[in-house]
């Protein structure tokens, strides 16, 4: 079965708008190239495929963030599992290059940098509440997305945020 035109145009007008999203979750959850690439190019295809299931009865934010996120958490388990790899130089849909975060402009690449390696040390899930609400997601959004409740997004941020803040307190020293 082939997809409408309608499916197209609403998935890159969605991408077109929404890309910054697939960007960020693909660099909280992949570390290389080859990873990024192998982990966007799911995500897309995951996105494709799920949209026919949009019900509209969220944004389509909130939508794609859920699907992304889902996709990021069931990559990560995968990866032990994953043998073959995709071109390292690839990039899919032109994503990395496109978003840069205004820390990232104005010239802060060092401690964007750090603050997602110390991302990448936390759990799957911790990953992913952090992330949205860096994304500036209000409590009530998170939990729409990830399917908890407000009070356990609330309490498991500040859990996150505090290790967070531990293991960032050495790369803010340096930077200062």
């Amino acid at each position: 079965m082939r997809p409408s035109s309608d499916h197209a145009a609403l998935f890159q007008a969605w991408l077109t708008e929404h890309r910054g999203i697939v960007v960020k979750v693909t660099r909280s959850f992949a570390r290389s190239a080859a990873d990024v690439a192998d982990l966007q190019q799911e995500m897309l295809l995951q996105l494709w495929t799920s949209l026919p299931t949009y019900a509209g009865q969220a944004k389509p934010s909130t939508w794609i963030y859920r699907v992304c996120l889902n996709t990021a958490l069931t990559w990560r388990r995968g990866t032990a599992r994953r043998e073959c790899r995709i071109d390292p130089e690839a990039d899919p849909g032109g994503l990395a290059g496109e978003i840069a975060s205004p820390a990232e402009q104005t010239g802060d690449r060092e401690l964007i940098e750090k603050l997602y390696a110390a991302i990448h040390t936390l759990p799957g899930s911790d990953r992913a509440l952090v992330l949205l609400a860096l994304d500036g997601l209000a409590y009530r959004e998170i939990a729409e997305i990830t399917g908890l409740t407000e009070n356990h997004v609330g309490v498991s941020l500040t859990r996150a945020r505090q290790r967070l803040a531990e293991l960032m307190k050495g790369a803010i020293d340096e930077l200062e």
